[in-house]
């Protein structure tokens, strides 16, 4: 699994959020809105996320504004700039990566993304867990405060276990918001609720289903609790949300490279996005390189210049482990830190074209075990052995032709 940690300005802050993926492809893109409060990290939506991953499916979930690693004061937020910060995450993944297809919501994260549905034009499908049909609902978790709110112009609430200042502009936006949306939302729906949820009631659910027009389907979360903490639970609605998605997704991964035949002792690379990914396979093995997000990649796998590294890494543990093993040295393991940067000379003067910048590759090696100091510089010589080592350092010719067409 790929793990990209992203920020991105939403509709107050810049905001922090998380994209998973598989090395190879996903089926879709989905964009996943958490809970009132919450977070992009918090347990439901942690482990639906992974259970979509897995699935094939690649999700991304912020941190709306204020709220965990996301920047701005969630004071001055409301339910209408969690509908701005929906719609500034689908313009990225649109942007940077791809459109989002599904759109999934827990909670008050459910009503925000069936709001948010029609200024996101590229998605097929929308999925809301234990959601209110109406943002309001969410009034009846401080509803003791509401009148000094209404007084005082804020309040300080708690929020489960956490503190959290609502302010009356948080209320008049709630009290503005209404379900007509729901009816003209022209994509499929997936309500999904448990009939023991005691935070949101499953007549919530009903209200959503019976505006919303058809194609919905409504699938009963039995015996789960409002936040699915349950592990199993959420990997259930998971795998519902997948097969139920794939009816009115598309799902076509023809531009996705497939496995082929590599004879053996040779790499294929060939293009996947028409940017920078690549998909690199041999005779055993399939895997992913691209470039950073701020050169224009998608960051879905390492760049050439850290498979360069790679290889020199692995190679010298590799022959280090063998050298220990022969020599019963006893290292009980190694660790091999590389950079790539360009440096000038260290005869250079006058850094002008006459002294041009060297390429330097800086390795670092830690040995954990009870080693002398003899074994350890034994040890060093060893690493400068390894035959990537040596072929980096002997003289390469790179002998292109073209490939006659079939």
């Amino acid at each position: 699994m790929i793990r990209t940690a992203i920020k991105f300005q939403g509709s107050q802050a810049e905001l922090s959020g998380l994209l998973e993926q598989q090395d190879l492809g996903s089926k879709a893109f989905v964009l996943f809105a958490h809970c009132f409060t919450c977070g992009k990290d918090f347990i439901a939506a942690t482990h639906i996320s992974k259970a979509l991953v897995d699935l094939g499916f690649a999700v991304f979930r912020f941190d709306f504004t204020g709220l965990g690693n996301s920047d701005g004061d969630f004071a001055n937020t409301n339910f209408s700039s969690n509908v701005e910060d929906l719609v500034a995450a689908a313009d990225f993944l649109t942007e940077n990566y791809q459109a989002p297809s599904i759109l999934i919501g827990h909670s008050l994260g459910g009503a925000a993304v069936l709001k948010a549905a029609g200024e996101i034009p590229q998605a097929q499908a929308v999925v809301t867990i234990g959601s209110p049909a109406d943002a309001s609902h969410v009034k009846h978790l401080f509803h003791c405060e509401l009148d000094l709110i209404d007084q005082d112009g804020e309040a300080d609430v708690n929020l489960g276990g956490r503190p959290f200042k609502i302010k009356k502009q948080f209320i008049d936006d709630l009290d503005a918001q209404d379900t007509a949306h729901i009816s003209a939302l022209n994509k499929a729906l997936l309500v999904m609720h448990s009939p023991v949820d005691d935070t949101v009631s499953i007549n919530e659910a009903e209200k959503i289903y019976v505006a919303a027009k058809h194609p919905k389907s409504f699938v009963s979360l039995d015996h789960a609790n409002h936040l699915l903490t349950n592990k199993n639970d959420a990997s259930y609605a998971a795998n519902v949300i997948a097969t139920w998605s794939e009816k009115f997704i598309d799902t076509d991964l023809s531009n996705e490279p497939q496995r082929i035949t590599v004879p053996a002792g040779e790499i294929r690379i060939t293009e996947i996005d028409h940017k920078f990914k690549c998909d690199i396979q041999t005779a055993s093995h399939q895997w992913v390189a691209d470039e950073p997000l701020k050169v224009g990649g998608s960051d879905t796998g390492p760049d050439p210049y850290q498979h360069l590294l790679a290889g020199l890494g692995a190679c010298t543990v590799m022959t280090l482990r063998m050298y220990a093993n022969l020599k019963k040295i006893p290292m009980n393991n190694v660790i091999v830190n590389l950079s790539h940067n360009r440096e000038h000379g260290e005869d250079c003067q006058a850094c002008d074209e006459a002294h041009p910048k060297v390429d330097v590759i800086h390795r670092s090696i830690e040995f954990i075990g009870d080693l002398t100091n003899e074994q350890i510089d034994k040890l060093l010589v060893i690493a400068d052995k390894c035959p990537i080592h040596r072929t980096l350092y002997n003289r390469i010719e790179v002998k292109t032709k073209l490939t006659p067409k079939l």
